[in-house]
């Protein structure tokens, strides 16, 4: 469905797309109030609409379908429904936050409906209903030669940041709980499995609470050595382009805690990226 250049630059476009600044509140803050006890992400709970509330904001590839991500009212609560029918989307906030023990991202989430036929460890297979993605500012001179070049190419065709490493929370209906593995197009994302299967319980929503550390060690932890990149986003993501299936799940507020880096180091740092995109099939 196009050659491998075409999917780098796709990967390039969807991953420019949420690069915003990050929020002077945060930058400006006294280094001992910087803190952790202060959620870094707006709650879809405060939307006064169907429209999720800003900085939250839709990336998707061009020609594809649009994943569907609305505020609606669940279980008497305004939780996130995203809807992905034959489709592909994010749901991208900026934040930045150092990687350090206090850095801590919580949620909880169900799943109505998996996507028939994904199979994450496939590329004509790799869809899902509901992936949680953060994003981390690896220095980019610490990579291969093909991966700068691929990089390259994608920040040169979008004239944006691309995330250099994204970590991908999934809930599956086929990986077992607790695979973790690289993504089917591209080292520079891997995949966690949090959870497998249909929820014990119909209806019933599940918690979860990840050390951004210890789980970036895990994932990333030969590449990166003593190397903590600071987080830069956090995504929300469904897709069913590849399979031409549908899926359906619920989040609600996400919370991310920890410190946001000093003013000098975040301006030094690299710009937020965009998106983390999932190359379409065929590459």
């Amino acid at each position: 469905m196009g050659s491998w250049t075409n999917r780098t630059l796709d990967w390039g476009r969807l991953c420019a797309a949420m690069a915003l600044p990050a929020v002077a509140a945060l930058l400006l803050a006294a280094p001992d109030a910087r803190a952790q006890d202060k959620n870094l992400l707006t709650p879809f709970s405060g939307a006064t609409g169907a429209q999720p509330p800003a900085p939250w904001h839709f990336t998707t590839l061009p020609n594809k379908s649009p994943t569907r991500f609305e505020v609606d009212q669940l279980d008497g609560q305004r939780v996130l429904k995203v809807d992905a029918d034959n489709s592909y989307g994010n749901l991208v906030h900026p934040a930045r936050v150092e990687l350090n023990e206090q850095a801590t991202l919580a949620w909880r989430w169900r799943v109505e409906s998996f996507v028939e036929g994904a199979d994450l460890r496939t590329r004509s297979g790799d869809d899902g209903a509901a992936k949680v993605c953060v994003f981390f500012d690896f220095p980019a001179d610490r990579l291969s030669v093909g991966e700068r070049t691929r990089l390259s190419l994608a920040r040169r065709a979008t004239g944006e940041a691309v995330p250099t490493e994204t970590l991908c929370y999934v809930w599956d209906n086929k990986e077992a709980k607790g695979n973790a593995f690289d993504n089917a197009f591209t080292k520079r994302i891997r995949m966690v499995v949090l959870e497998s299967g249909a929820a014990a319980k119909p209806g019933s929503w599940t918690s979860e609470r990840r050390n951004l550390l210890s789980d970036y060690r895990r994932a990333f932890g030969e590449e990166a050595g003593d190397i903590r990149p600071d987080v830069t986003a956090v995504a929300v993501s469904a897709d069913a382009d590849n399979t031409h299936g549908h899926g359906i799940a619920y989040f609600s507020d996400l919370d991310l805690r920890g410190n946001p880096p000093p003013p000098a180091a975040a301006a030094a740092a690299s710009p937020a990226p965009a998106s983390v995109e999932r190359p379409a099939q065929g590459q």
